[in-house]
């Protein structure tokens, strides 16, 4: 409980420091951001790794995977952030991260079979592409704000807080690509280790996940071939993340919270 509190105080005080260099500054964020913010996703790994201790094994059940992804953007966030102006991203990243752990806490651990070195891979495989690509999501929706702010003239102080249009853009194009080669790591794990992928409880989710995976690629497709850029990379960009969420964290919650199933 201590390790949560203080992780959860931490995520906030990140936030709060990101908000104040909103509203004052007009360049970079001020530096002692990532502080709080490096020393709340270490405490945050801790707790996840405390409670496996407890139990044995690794928790990859709903909650314990909101958190662990929520880890994760956390920890993208703070080590893109610290090298330049995407701290802003913590704004969001932040909150959500504590709220995932506050979940987790409340929710877990769940007992749960111990899975081999091969399906660990695949799980973590997904947690990693899951998290890189919604921070992803996240760039996408900064784009489609700053774009509708320049094209209104409407100069607020967030504005001046985010890189320059084409950075943030190349930066949300890289952000996807990574996301998109652990995709594809995920779904190859998935053909190799995962057994009868196509079973009804899991059909769903593979053709979901390979949907997404499809539009993912499209878009970087389209980047490449056609300069596929702004409001177009936006909608490609939600509409795949959105088929995401529901392959997984839709299949988790119907299967554990509704039915009841590991």
């Amino acid at each position: 409980m201590t390790i949560v509190l203080i992780a959860v105080v931490l995520y906030l005080a990140a936030a709060g420091l990101l908000v104040v260099g909103v509203r004052r500054q007009t360049g970079r964020m001020p530096t002692p951001w990532w502080l709080p913010a490096a020393a709340a996703v270490v405490l945050h790994a801790a707790a996840h790794l405390v409670a496996w201790r407890a139990s044995g094994t690794a928790d990859l059940h709903f909650f314990a995977a909101l958190s662990l992804v929520g880890l994760g953007m956390a920890a993208l966030t703070t080590l893109v952030g610290a090298a330049g102006r995407m701290g802003a991203l913590g704004v969001v990243v932040f909150p959500l991260a504590a709220l995932a752990l506050v979940g987790y806490h409340r929710h877990g651990p769940v007992p749960s079979i111990a899975l081999d070195w091969r399906l660990q891979l695949h799980a973590w495989f997904a947690l990693l592409a899951y998290a890189t690509l919604a921070v992803a999501a996240l760039l996408a929706v900064m784009l489609w704000a700053q774009e509708r702010a320049l094209r209104r003239r409407d100069f607020h102080r967030w504005l001046r807080a985010l890189p320059p249009l084409v950075e943030l853009e190349t930066l949300l194009f890289r952000t996807i690509a990574v996301g998109f080669v652990l995709l594809t790591a995920t779904l190859l794990t998935g053909v190799l280790f995962v057994q009868d992928l196509l079973t009804q409880d899991l059909v769903h989710k593979t053709v979901l996940s390979v949907l997404s995976w499809l539009a993912f690629g499209a878009l970087l497709v389209g980047r490449w071939r056609y300069g596929w850029r702004g409001a177009v990379a936006v909608r490609w960009t939600l509409t795949a993340m959105a088929l995401l969420v529901l392959a997984y964290f839709g299949s988790k919650f119907v299967l554990e919270l509704v039915l009841g199933r590991a």
